[in-house]
């Protein structure tokens, strides 16, 4: 919903004259508008984004939530804004982005390759590009994508199929997925991001899908080892976005986890009988949904954690996993 309303560039005639074609892709002109001549769709961008909108929206410090790449996002705003921050959930948290140097960390290396997702895209990029982009933009690939996401394939997707192919039409949709691909890493990554609420004293709740097939729930158990007090629940059956796959069960903690939070640790966390919190809890939620009776195992690894008996149990089960295959074969 953040995708320009106008060319970010413009295309020169032999006379000198801007000319304006209304079938030319976005993005691609010969030089850039002078609002867009810095614009990158990079994650610097984003946590700008949602800076600017809590400033002028909300006008007061928040709670922020943030799935998937939203995680990092989230995390890396936390950072750099503690003073607008009262506590950060991660949701299956990406925990890295960009696949190019940044050239303000790494000025030098960040040269050697053609474009840095700035505007005008360069020609050459627009060629390679698209044959990635008309792959991507297939409704079968986001129909794909989409079961990869849900580990329960019931969860009804039509709205987010839709909204998908919907932007894919977009006139800017093309140069917008360029300049993500071409972005440089952000100034701050995410175990930086991670080091800065850690030092500020923000709070951390971590929340994973065990079936996510992008981000495991071992880069999860990874935040916990750094911050060993930080809540954190893993659901089953859940995939990326147990957000949207178990909306009620992942209320149910967030809600819970703030209530904590609010009343200084007088109101016990999620799964708990006390308040203490430092030994692990495996538990049944029961929710209901359409009048059907629904329930999803929820683990809480406490403070008192081990990372190598979490690695361990997760080695375990993926051996398990495997045998049962072998043994259905």
């Amino acid at each position: 919903m953040s995708l320009p309303c106008e060319d970010p560039t413009f295309r020169v005639q032999n006379d000198g004259d801007v000319e304006i074609d209304e079938n030319n892709l976005w993005g691609f002109g010969d030089e850039t508008e002078p609002w867009a001549n810095d614009l990158v769709y990079s994650i610097d961008l984003w946590q700008e984004q949602v800076r600017y909108f809590i400033e002028e929206v909300i006008k007061e410090p928040v709670y922020i939530v943030g799935n998937s790449l939203g995680g990092y996002v989230a995390l890396y705003f936390a950072s750099c804004n503690p003073h607008l921050v009262k506590g950060v959930t991660l949701l299956n948290a990406t925990p890295f982005w960009g696949f190019f140097p940044n050239p303000i960390r790494s000025p030098r290396l960040s040269q050697m390759f053609p474009s840095s997702g700035t505007f005008p895209l360069p020609p050459r990029v627009k060629k390679i590009i698209e044959i990635v982009w008309e792959k991507v933009r297939d409704p079968r690939t986001i129909g794909e994508i989409l079961k990869q996401v849900y580990a329960d394939h019931s969860t009804n997707v039509d709205k987010v199929f839709s909204r998908i192919l919907e932007v894919t039409e977009h006139p800017a949709a093309l140069a917008s997925f360029a300049s993500i691909m071409l972005a440089p890493q952000g100034e701050v990554s995410f175990g930086e991001a991670l080091s800065r609420c850690k030092v500020h004293g923000i709070p951390i709740c971590l929340m994973y899908g065990k079936e996510d097939p992008w981000v495991r729930p071992v880069w999860g158990l990874q935040v916990k080892r750094q911050l060993p007090d930080a809540p954190y629940y893993q659901i089953s059956p859940a995939g990326h976005c147990p957000h949207d796959e178990v909306p009620e069960v992942v209320n149910f903690l967030l809600r819970g986890w703030i209530k904590n939070l609010e009343s200084k640790g007088f109101v016990a966390l999620p799964l708990l009988d006390d308040e203490s919190g430092r030994y692990d809890v495996a538990k049944d939620l029961e929710y209901v949904r359409d009048g059907t009776k629904k329930s999803v195992r929820v683990w809480f690894y406490g403070s008192e954690f081990s990372m190598w008996s979490k690695l361990s149990s997760f080695v375990n089960v993926q051996v398990q996993d495997l045998s049962l295959k072998l043994k259905l074969r």
